[in-house]
């Protein structure tokens, strides 16, 4: 049984081992598991539902299904077992170092889960009557302190559910801005070396998007912009410490220029975690950023979420936030949820960016680990996880080749992939191998600005001792390439479970469906 019917094999063992076959295919502890429609089938079930006593009178006005649904039934031990040994065969942040350049994927606090499991945070629901959640809307709101005092910001909007909802918040809040003054502005500029979602999110508003160059230094040149200012230009959207992992120096300047032409600073806020307690964009002349909790303030990310991107705003657009947020008062928490609320509070939201207020779980984790840190834990933090990268970059400096020179880096450090030219070793290739030796690769091919980048963020979560590891690994991979060991780089990975996908095949034929093989006859069977 192969997982996909595109690409290269995918069977568990090419790498030519003398050890004997098993009847199972599988090797001790490394299951080799089937598709759960090979597992299951549509007449089991863990569950006993007794049939409805008389006729049920549907409500899906003749779009009833005609055919039972197909889905695989299993026993709670075959289901359990199953998405056990699934879990087994992903990387995981509590496995290893996650290198991700970023994406701070670091450590997730067990006591963040243990307080965001108590039954007034964890059982509290969105329909709730107001009267009953003061505790939760205390929460929120000395949440949102946090974020305020910590960015120097003014207000801050929490209910978007990720980095790039809160950059959309943030925009919309630029145009609602802009429409109050009677303007109807139509460009946003947008730095090469921003994340993707940066002109993603002003193409979506409307907007052109026009993009500044990064000098030689990898950073934005002030009078780049200057250059492309003029009186439709609505905002830019600039990341810093920005994607190359290097703090723009000029960020001051760049924020007068703007502001005197009459634009907006949106700040991509997803590498706060390097400034954290250092630097406040707010003092730095940002009008609007998001801030990924995850990313800073250690929440799930990713599959482990839900996902939680506040947008903190300076005085310039406080008055757009959008709709519900608390306001704290002298009698405790006041949510302001409709537009007549928000006319009596003196605000202008732009509107509403979901039904509820955002993810309580994720701001109740947050708030566990601010304050378990305090401010001077945080900037510790911010410290750490600059000190790694720069210590990762000093140990792998000599080998790999780094675009910018060997300058200091802020929380995430930029390889290119020049050092393997003329080994027959690609990025993906070096990557892949990576995989074999028990790390998650870095990220790779981003940001553009570099031909083959290798973004690295080891975060502050990780001690020297898994640094010096990681560190010793990468520097054996880049001897191996330039041995000529090239076998080994392109087979890889060799030992995970599944082989190395053809993942241009898989990405033009993708296989989303799955289907029953074709039952074998007699002749084929032999």
């Amino acid at each position: 049984m192969t997982m996909n019917r595109e690409g290269r094999p995918t069977t568990p063992d090419e790498v030519g081992s003398t050890a004997p076959d098993t009847f199972t295919g599988n090797r001790a502890l490394r299951i080799e598991e089937p598709v759960i429609f090979d597992v299951g089938t549509a007449e089991a079930t863990g569950v006993d539902l007794p049939e409805p006593d008389g006729a049920v009178k549907s409500r899906l006005g003749g779009l009833e299904r005609s055919e039972p649904l197909d889905l695989p039934g299993l026993a709670e031990p075959e289901a359990m077992r199953h998405y056990v040994r699934l879990s087994q065969k992903n990387y995981a942040i509590d496995m290893g170092l996650y290198p991700l350049g970023s994406c701070t994927m670091k450590h997730n606090p067990r006591l963040n889960e243990k307080m965001a499991r108590l039954p007034g945070f964890a059982d509290v629901h969105p329909l709730q009557p107001v009267s009953t959640v003061p505790g939760a809307l205390e929460l929120i709101a000395e949440c949102a302190r946090w974020l305020c005092v910590s960015t120097g910001m003014e207000a801050v909007a929490m209910s978007p559910k990720a980095g790039a909802h809160g950059e959309l918040c943030g925009m919309m809040a630029i145009k609602a801005a802009h429409a109050a003054h009677g303007e109807n502005r139509s460009i946003v500029l947008v730095p090469e070396s921003a994340h993707g979602t940066n002109p993603a999110t002003a193409a979506l508003l409307g907007y052109k998007v026009v993009a500044i160059p990064a000098r030689e230094d990898g950073t934005v040149d002030p009078a780049a912009v200057i250059e492309r200012l003029s009186d439709d230009v609505a905002g830019i959207m600039l990341t810093n410490p920005n994607t190359c992992g290097l703090f723009e120096r000029d960020i001051v300047e760049i924020a007068k220029a703007v502001h005197e032409a009459g634009a907006y600073f949106y700040c991509d806020g997803a590498n706060l975690n390097a400034i954290l307690g250092k630097a406040r964009p707010g003092d730095l002349g940002v009008d609007c950023m998001h801030i990924n909790l995850h990313k800073t303030f250690s929440t799930p990310h990713g599959g482990g979420g839900p996902g939680a991107g506040p947008v903190v705003l300076s005085e310039r657009l406080k008055a757009f936030a959008p709709l519900p947020y608390v306001k704290m008062t002298a009698a405790g928490p006041e949510l302001i949820e409709t537009p007549a609320d928000a006319e009596a509070d003196g605000t202008k939201p732009f509107g509403r960016m979901t039904a509820f207020h955002g993810q309580m779980g994720m701001f109740v984790r947050a708030m566990t680990y601010m304050l378990s840190h305090g401010a001077d834990g945080l900037r510790q933090a911010s410290e750490d996880a600059v000190l790694n990268a720069n210590y990762v970059r000093a140990g792998l400096q000599d080998v790999m080749s780094l675009p910018f020179g060997e300058r200091p880096y802020m929380h995430e450090v930029l390889f290119d992939d020049s050092f393997l030219d003329d080994t027959g070793v690609s990025t993906l290739d070096f990557a892949k191998a990576m995989i074999d030796e028990g790390f998650h690769p870095m990220t790779m091919y981003f940001p553009l600005v570099v031909h083959g980048a290798m973004l690295i963020e080891p975060t502050e979560s990780e001690s020297k001792a898994s640094l010096d590891l990681f560190v010793a690994t990468l520097r054996d991979l880049v001897m191996r390439a330039k041995r000529g060991e090239v076998d080994r780089f392109k087979g890889a990975p060799w030992y995970a479970p599944r082989r190395r996908l053809d993942e241009t095949a898989a990405a033009r034929h993708p296989v989303l469906k799955w289907t029953p093989p074709e039952p074998q006859t007699a002749d084929a069977a032999e």
